[in-house]
């Protein structure tokens, strides 16, 4: 079945600037209806839009009608009508919609950012996708916690640590992934460093993706 019989009906037209809205920085993330444009299961925002208004795309494992959502690192996105699968990974020029398997959208990777004492002591945890929720787990800022998606529970924690594999995802060196060989801890004057390969950089550019090795396709 070709792609562009996901929705019918539509007119090809001018191509249209969209602002990404959603709990990712509108500049680390990409409107759902330019995505699906871009990778031609639409000819233009209006078809995309009767795609998604119809309910024939999952973001993170639900529904998703809001065509301007901005999707951002390592979300991921279904169209089950085509059995296609995709998640948003960093490569040098940015991030890209990644084609993946079905089973890979269950979990999704977070890099936790920081922590925030609520009420009663209890801890929330606050991720890289703009989201938060409360937690007991023993996690650091810095780890990464795989979530079963959609249900975002905990499923594994991925510490930050020498050893893991990891990808940088911001800066020059965006899009390099390999085992984490040294961490340089910052001072007042001076940023931690992370050492990847032959690679350094700062150290929050850097994103766990797995212990022996990757549990994402990059």
């Amino acid at each position: 079945m070709h792609t562009k019989s996901i929705a019918s009906g539509g007119h090809k037209g001018r191509k249209w600037t969209v602002t990404p809205r959603g709990p990712h920085k509108k500049n680390e993330s990409k409107p759902l209806l330019s995505i699906l444009r871009d990778l031609k299961y639409a000819d233009n925002a209006r078809e995309a839009r009767k795609i998604i208004a119809s309910g024939y795309v999952l973001v993170d494992g639900k529904k998703c009608r809001n065509p301007v959502l901005g999707l951002g690192l390592m979300d991921s996105f279904s169209i089950p009508k085509v059995k296609k699968s995709y998640r948003i990974v960093p490569v040098k020029h940015g991030l890209v919609p990644k084609e993946v398997p079905e089973k890979d959208t269950k979990n999704k990777l977070c890099k936790v950012i920081g922590k925030t004492v609520m009420s009663g002591n209890k801890i929330q945890l606050n991720l890289h996708d703009g989201t938060n929720f409360i937690s007991d787990k023993k996690v650091k800022v810095g780890d990464t916690v795989i979530l079963e998606m959609p249900e975002r529970k905990i499923k594994e924690i991925l510490p930050y640590e020498k050893g893991a594999t990891a990808v940088v995802v911001s800066g020059r060196h965006r899009g390099e992934s390999g085992a984490i060989k040294d961490v340089t801890p910052g001072t007042e004057a001076r940023a931690s460093l992370t050492t990847i390969g032959d690679k350094q950089t700062l150290t929050k550019y850097v994103f766990i993706i797995g212990k022996d090795k990757a549990q994402v396709e990059l």
